[in-house]
């Protein structure tokens, strides 16, 4: 590993909306990992669900509002640069930069079914993937088709105190 490489964090989601789990992750991996700056990475539809239940800027808004003025998370979308609401875009535009080190952060509800990704092993090839666990999806996600591909070294599982929230959850509120 190369001490002189910028370690970033990608959160990439819908963020519908964001919560303080989304912000507790993402001081956890920047502790963890001594990451120098977390990307929220805003995407206008999740291909794996269904139509978002707030509009694109109100999303990036509430982001902004939730991690208020934490210089180390910023809120972004890059899907009108890239052309893609595609990870493996995302993560592509990042390793351009050879002096970056990219850290993909996620959910253990999201490894389940990382699989199904669009070029999901060449996104593990080309990052460090970061699993949250959440309650619930522990035994799955360690089961799941990607934890059992993806090199141990490629992809750490954290445990810590879990924020008992999801999106989903608020969205019934």
């Amino acid at each position: 590993m190369n001490l002189r490489k910028k370690k970033i964090g990608i959160l990439g989601g819908s963020f519908d909306p964001a919560h303080k789990g989304h912000l507790a992750i993402s001081k956890e991996a920047a502790k963890r990992f001594k990451l120098k700056k977390i990307i929220w990475a805003i995407t206008k539809k999740n291909p794996f669900k269904k139509k978002s239940s707030l509009n694109l800027s109100t999303r990036i808004k509430y982001c902004k509002k939730i991690i208020k003025k934490n210089k180390l998370i910023e809120v972004k979308f890059f899907e009108t640069k890239l052309k893609s609401n595609k990870t493996i875009n995302l993560i592509n535009f990042f390793t351009k930069n050879k002096k970056n080190e990219i850290y993909f952060l996620m959910g253990a509800d999201n490894l389940i079914n990382f699989h199904k990704w669009h070029k999901w092993k060449t996104i593990s090839e080309k990052c460090n993937i970061i699993v949250f666990d959440r309650y619930g999806y522990k035994k799955k996600s360690l089961n799941s088709k990607t934890y059992k591909s993806i090199n141990r070294e490629k992809l750490k599982f954290i445990k810590f105190n879990k924020v008992n929230i999801s999106s989903s959850q608020l969205r019934k509120i």
